[in-house]
């Protein structure tokens, strides 16, 4: 399975493009953009598998500095501001990680 299984390459271009500057990535925009936020919860959890590089069951911190790059390998890395603002915005029970859950909370936002 890949990311264009779920999402059509050009909503992610676009949504790739809106944030090509540092410091523009922004969740929400990205995942409306992108078509996410209007998936099903079952899709959204196949990206998130897809997501979860390490195949830990979580997105860790080191995970999301990569987060536009499991949409598109050319695209940048998320500044260490963005980054942390992702994870905040998705890890509720603080532990330093995102859940399945937590993700499909964040998306759905």
């Amino acid at each position: 399975m890949s990311l264009t299984s779920i999402l059509s390459a050009e909503a992610i271009d676009n949504a790739i493009k809106d944030c090509q500057d540092p410091d523009t990535f922004c969740y929400k925009k990205f995942f409306q953009l992108c078509g996410l936020s209007q998936k099903t919860p079952q899709e959204i959890k196949d990206v998130f598998r897809l997501l979860d590089d390490d195949n830990s069951g979580f997105i860790e911190e080191s995970e999301l500095k990569f987060f536009l790059q499991r949409f598109v390998p050319t695209a940048r890395v998320l500044t260490e501001k963005e980054t942390k603002s992702l994870m905040s915005a998705a890890d509720d029970d603080s532990d330093g990680k995102i859940g399945v859950e937590e993700f499909q909370a964040m998306v759905l936002s």
